[in-house]
């Protein structure tokens, strides 16, 4: 019997994974893969303006969060979600935490990883973020780290879609069609009421890159039509027999 295809994504906040990859996690769960996320932080402090003007305490605050991203996961397929409740606003991880990450990779054995972009000067535990999951794959793959265990190969680390693109340097090379999965991920987006304005915000944002799928299908002689899709940025260069 072959090891299930797996996926583990990266999320510095509770609700990042939904935004910016909701359509992909639903998409691969359901051709079978079994998608992971890491969710370092609730976003407890920095992205639950609505919660804390109602007067909500911290850890009431926590906790509707964690609600919601469990919600969330269910609706998308989650197989697993795993909570490190690290803080935010800043996001910051100790040694032991990030040999927790680094755990949690070589037991997923990802075929592909999926994280935030590279900068992000609005938003620092993002791009944090990446640069613990860069080095947490590297650790993940060194034969003197825990001898014995099973090492990570080394999967493609996609980076999903800023908030604002032109002022992150992220620049998309793959468009991924969500459009027969849609329905969850907007499903999933309507568990996270701490952030309602952000809804309608990555509706718009799914079809601008369906726009963009389509034209790099083919364009008008002939491109797939395409509804909702979700762009990346790949890190590492991808190896291939032909183009």
């Amino acid at each position: 019997m072959s090891d299930p295809k797996t996926a583990l994504v990266i999320s510095a906040h509770a609700a990042d994974f939904v935004w910016r990859s909701g359509g992909a996690i639903a998409l691969h769960a359901q051709m079978g893969y079994q998608v992971t996320v890491a969710c370092l932080s609730f976003g407890e402090r920095g992205e639950s303006a609505r919660l804390w003007k109602e007067g909500k305490s911290l850890q009431e605050v926590k906790d509707i969060r964690r609600a919601e991203a469990e919600a969330a996961a269910d609706v998308l397929g989650v197989h697993h979600l795993e909570c490190f409740d690290l803080g935010d606003y800043p996001l910051h991880l100790e040694r032991e935490d990030k040999y927790k990450l680094v755990d949690l990779i070589r037991r997923v054995q990802p075929r592909f990883m999926l994280s935030h972009s590279q900068y992000d000067p609005y938003n620092t535990d993002h791009m944090y973020m990446t640069q613990i999951a860069l080095e947490a794959r590297m650790i993940a793959q060194a034969w003197g780290h825990k001898p014995g265990e099973k090492v990570l190969g080394s999967p493609q680390l996609y980076l999903f879609e800023p908030h604002q693109t032109e002022q992150m340097g992220w620049k998309p090379d793959t468009f991924l069609d969500i459009t027969t999965v849609w329905d969850k991920k907007r499903a999933a987006m309507e568990h996270m009421n701490g952030q309602v304005h952000l809804w309608d915000y990555y509706t718009r944002v799914a079809q601008q890159r369906a726009n963009h799928f389509k034209r790099n299908s083919g364009g008008q002689s002939g491109g797939r039509d395409c509804q909702y899709a979700e762009g990346f940025q790949s890190i590492f260069p991808r190896t291939v027999d032909e183009l």
